[in-house]
């Protein structure tokens, strides 16, 4: 099998995002188990064609700080 088509297989797998829905009105930890079983892998989904994989990394750094050193690489 060649890259396209693992990557096809892959997007297929996956869970879009987009059609995810949740309650914005039930409780948090009735949101959370609704998005959680929505998405199945919270870590790892879709947004149309595009691949999201989610990790954290052993820093001090906040999101908001690594994406200012993003912008500022480019």
């Amino acid at each position: 099998m060649d890259r396209e088509q693992d990557r096809a297989e892959l997007l297929r797998s996956l869970v879009d995002i987009r059609d995810v829905r949740v309650d914005v009105s039930a409780p948090v930890e009735e949101r959370m188990r609704s998005y959680v079983e929505q998405i199945g892998n919270p870590y790892l989904f879709r947004m149309g064609d595009v691949v999201v994989r989610v990790s954290y990394a052993d820093t001090q750094a906040t999101i908001d700080d690594s994406f200012a050193n993003l912008i500022a690489s480019l």
